[in-house]
């Protein structure tokens, strides 16, 4: 690799916070000028040659990471994995991609003309991981694309990036539940995902998570410019499943809920003046 492992964070991270500025926002209200810990980061794609999840997960095995768990998302037709490292201060990755095929025809053509435009030989480089788009599409196809999937219209506009990092809540001082971090956010003014709940899942299920709704960014279509739902910050705390060993998993049931942070729809103008 030509960067290192902490380069590749920070690179990615650096384009995330682009996307994302409340999220340095976060860690300023949650850190306090320490160190905050990633949980995990998360990626989007579509199940089509050349960027196929295995294709980016590619990277993170030459990494030293493993693969360690399915999930499957079936109301929005989509498959993920999630991969761990040895070194747990390294961030878990968790990799999602839509099953296009399973979609109308008008969406099969549409993402099939974009993922064309990609050269196979950039896909194969770790910086691919934050290179967004690679194509011009119009504000047409991305509102028709939004019809029939959220997650569909959001890679078609932003691409190949981070679409979340996560506080490691178990490792943030000053915090003992996520109830208490939930709490400081609102009153720092930041909108949180309601969808099932703040919180979803519990410790049940050895694992609590949150998240912010999406920031709003410009993006430049073929034919105008829309101002829509970007990236956003996800908060997690896990359980114990055994002594002194934390649940490194993930639950789909909460997850399927996360996906929904970078809603478009489900969100009034006046929601979309909110910039927490």
């Amino acid at each position: 690799m030509s960067q290192s492992v902490e380069q590749f964070f920070d690179n990615l991270w650096n384009d995330y916070i682009q996307l994302a500025p409340s999220a340095a926002k976060v860690h300023e209200v949650l850190g306090q000028g320490r160190t905050i810990i990633n949980d995990h980061v998360a990626f989007r794609t579509f199940n089509i040659a050349p960027v196929r999840l295995q294709a980016l997960a590619a990277h993170f095995e030459a990494m030293g990471y493993k693969a360690c768990g399915d999930y499957q998302f079936e109301a929005k037709k989509l498959v993920a994995k999630h991969y761990e490292h040895s070194d747990p201060k390294l961030p878990k990755i968790f990799i999602s991609e839509l099953l296009v095929e399973e979609f109308s025809p008008k969406l099969q053509q549409i993402v099939q003309a974009l993922v064309a435009q990609i050269n196979p030989a950039e896909v194969a480089n770790p910086e691919f991981l934050y290179s967004g788009a690679h194509w011009q599409i119009s504000s047409a196809d991305y509102e028709q694309l939004l019809e029939e999937s959220e997650y569909a219209a959001w890679m078609v506009a932003f691409g190949f990036r981070a679409n979340h990092f996560t506080v490691n809540v178990n490792e943030l001082p000053d915090y003992e539940s996520l109830e208490q971090v939930n709490q400081t956010l609102k009153e720092a003014g930041f909108r949180l995902n309601t969808s099932g709940g703040e919180i979803k899942g519990s410790s049940d299920v050895f694992l609590e998570q949150s998240s912010t709704m999406a920031d709003h960014t410009a993006v430049r279509f073929s034919d105008m410019e829309k101002v829509i739902p970007s990236c956003f910050y996800e908060f997690a705390k896990r359980y114990e499943i055994a002594p002194n060993q934390l649940y490194t998993g993930f639950v789909a049931a909460s997850a399927d809920k996360i996906f929904e942070s970078t809603n478009a729809r489900a969100e009034t103008a006046a929601e979309q003046g909110d910039n927490a």
